[in-house]
């Protein structure tokens, strides 16, 4: 007789069956209680807990380049359970064994008090006598994604991918699954829906998150991959319900195979889950509390001091002492809180493929770069540095200290890559190299800001000390965050940017790290309006660094479309700020004073987008942010409709329908523009002068 077990923890229901077989089922994850009437007992042995692939294991069923039906997971046997709490919530592990290779598993979830999303992962454990190879492991299986509601999946089912790239980041869209070839013909078929990343850029083309709306039950599920390498998940079909399979690296899909040998064990990579009755918004809303809890306790993420950074639209990666002296009076002058000498520091010309040593030059600074330093702490900044750590220039003059042990290597070659080569932070000499060079920064210069950039990526891995190219390469990825937390449990002040060319490694394996992370690398001012807009949803508001850099030729409208892409969210100040008029110098003074009022908000604020998830084709972008009685509001004027310009806009605030407001243009001052608040529509209706224009509203809810 099957053994049901319920569990009820902060919003979210999860049930397992354990059969007479011993068999365990996770029959529902969801936002409100199970209804057993959407499984039937045919349907119930396709709602496996854990799927997991051994090397000359057989397969199941139909499965094409699915992970589904795969062996031990369909021998896989439950041993118990443990039901605790610790000091963040609730924990539940549930134990497997395989009665063939002595191998176990356990799938934990670990809850988080007040919040419905659960971090999600397994352990694997060898008790066997015989080495076992790993293909596949799944940190998250779950069938009957679609089981709520009578509508056909086709019709009620939307998926949000979060598509990226390079200065084109964080492009939502939403697809009905059809639309992306996976319509339902069958009880299963050999179509999936994936996503996958291989290589050392975690978000090179999407990042590492969904959401899947039902809109005929009113719930949204969501995940994200909280890993720096390597991760795949697709949505396949299996006995008349959708199945989603969230993991680490997979061998079919990111060359990622380990060998298991008796006694040793391996840890899957962790993702959240969470589900909630709502649409994108309040999932979006419930990772963003998750993703507070997790991060790793720090000032800066309640302090958002300003940061000065001289390269975009700036001094582009070549800076000097004289260059840099009268930047470092105007960007004080406005307000800047940090100040960042961005690449180029080490090197006298052309820098790219000569970096390693981390060694100032004298050239750029014929006083020493630790004048350039105390200067800016003499005007009451915190001054920053350049860094790119993972990598070592073709040409730098520290290759002649090092072998090939530490590098990534590739059928016997120095993995390469933009003329770098890929450091392994798995050899002790790389790890005492980075922080040596840390150390000297930080003692001996009085550095207390870093930018930590990553600008290749280094593929599917390395094959050095490791099984398969893709267990070299989630080795590495971990021994990077060992060496990072030490990092910052050394220097616990110390505010390290993650920056991966803008946002190629937008991860919470990283972000539960460093307190900011740079969004995008992109020059175009108006362009950064809608990435910027979209940012809150793949990372919390606090830590995400948007560029301003208002143009030496641009006008006053160009400097507030400029400031107000940044102020909802962390400054990142750049541009020929002391070569700007007087007039847009005091543009910039005016936004940033304006933010110092309202920042303290921001770390406890939830996002919205009243138009909808911004796209580089919308003419009107808006986006806010809402914390208790107070709103504030972005809106852009991007570009006209090809028919002519329209001057006007009605941005729809539903929940605030019926409410009188206290609505006033809180930057700019004394621009052109109007707004009207109509209650009882729940509407706001804005007026921009031009295209290229944006305001930044703040509301007030009275009593």
């Amino acid at each position: 007789m099957s053994q049901i077990y319920n569990f009820s923890e902060n919003g979210l229901y999860l049930v397992l069956e354990v059969t007479g077989e011993k068999d365990v089922r996770l029959l529902h994850f969801g936002a409100t209680p199970y209804d057993e009437q959407t499984v039937t007992e045919a349907q119930k042995p396709g709602f496996r807990l854990m799927e997991l692939q051994l090397t000359g294991e057989d397969r199941a069923e139909y499965h094409g380049r699915t992970h589904r039906a795969t062996y031990p997971g369909l021998r896989m046997q439950y041993d118990g359970h443990e039901d605790t709490r610790n000091s963040i919530g609730r924990k539940l592990e549930i134990s497997l064994k395989d009665p063939v290779t002595s191998l176990r598993a356990v799938q934990h979830f670990q809850f988080y008090d007040g919040i419905p999303v659960a971090r999600v992962w397994a352990v694997l454990s060898n008790g066997g006598t015989e080495a076992l190879g790993v293909e596949y492991v799944s940190s998250f299986a779950l069938t009957g994604i679609d089981k709520e509601g009578q509508a056909s999946r086709d019709d009620k089912m939307k998926l949000f991918l979060p598509h990226t790239g390079w200065q084109s980041e964080l492009q939502w869209r939403s697809y009905r699954l059809p639309e992306l070839g996976l319509s339902h013909l069958t009880d299963r078929t050999s179509k999936r829906v994936s996503c996958s990343n291989t290589g050392s850029w975690s978000a090179a083309e999407y990042i590492p998150m969904a959401v899947l709306e039902n809109e005929e039950a009113g719930s949204s599920l969501f995940w994200q991959i909280e890993h720096n390498g390597s991760w795949h998940w697709e949505i396949i079909d299996q006995y008349n319900h959708l199945n989603l399979l969230i993991s680490g690296p997979t061998e079919h899909d990111n060359h990622w195979w380990v060998q298991l040998e008796p006694g040793e064990q391996f840890v899957s990579v962790p993702v959240a889950v969470g589900t909630v009755s709502g649409g994108f918004e309040q999932a979006i809303g419930a990772l963003t509390r998750y993703r507070r809890v997790i991060r790793r306790p720090n000032e800066d993420n309640r302090k958002l001091r300003v940061i000065f950074n001289d390269y975009m639209n700036c001094l582009w990666g070549s800076p000097t002492t004289a260059k840099l002296l009268p930047l470092i009076d105007a960007a004080a002058e406005v307000g800047s809180e940090y100040f960042c000498i961005d690449a180029g520091w080490y090197a006298p010309g052309e820098w790219w493929d000569g970096v390693g040593e981390w060694l100032p030059s004298e050239e750029r600074f014929p006083e020493g770069i630790k004048f350039v330093l105390d200067y800016i702490r003499t005007k009451g900044m915190i001054p920053g540095l350049w860094l790119e750590l993972e990598v070592m220039g073709i040409n730098s003059p520290k290759l002649k200290d090092t072998d090939d042990s530490w590098f990534f290597m590739r059928h016997g070659k120095r993995v390469k890559d933009r003329s770098r080569y890929q450091l392994d932070y798995r050899n002790p000499q790389v790890t005492a190299h980075a922080t040596e060079v840390i150390r000297r920064l930080v003692e001996d210069y009085g550095v207390g800001y870093i930018k930590m950039d990553y600008n290749i990526n280094a593929g599917i891995g390395t094959e050095q000390e490791a099984d398969s190219f893709g267990d070299g390469l989630l080795q590495h990825n971990r021994a990077y965050l060992e060496w990072l937390d030490g990092i910052f449990a050394r220097y616990p002040d110390l505010v390290i940017e993650n920056c991966s060319s803008g946002g190629m490694r937008m991860d919470y394996a990283m972000l539960s790290r460093h307190s900011i992370q740079s969004t995008s690398d992109q020059e175009d001012y108006v362009n950064y309006a809608a990435i910027a807009a979209a940012s809150p949803s793949a990372l919390t508001p606090e830590q995400s660094a948007i560029w301003s850099y208002p143009l030496r030729e641009g006008d006053d409208e160009e400097v507030v479309f400029n400031m107000v892409n940044a102020l909802l969210l962390r400054v990142h100040q750049s541009g020929h700020l002391a070569e700007l008029s007087p007039r847009r110098r005091e543009l910039v003074k005016e936004a940033l004073d304006y933010y110092k009022t309202i920042r303290c908000d921001i770390p406890e604020a939830l996002p919205f987008w009243p138009l909808g998830l911004p796209t580089q084709q919308d003419e009107w972008v808006s986006f806010g942010l809402r914390k208790d009685d107070r709103v504030y509001l972005a809106v852009w004027r991007v570009r006209s409709e090809e028919s002519g310009s329209r001057a006007e806009k009605v941005i729809p605030l539903n929940w605030l329908k019926g409410k009188q407001l206290d609505v006033h243009c809180a930057y700019p001052q004394g621009f052109a523009g109007e707004f009207h608040w109509n209650p009882a529509d729940g509407e706001l209706k804005v007026s921009l002068p031009a295209v290229k224009t944006a305001r930044l509203f703040e509301i007030r809810i009275k009593e």
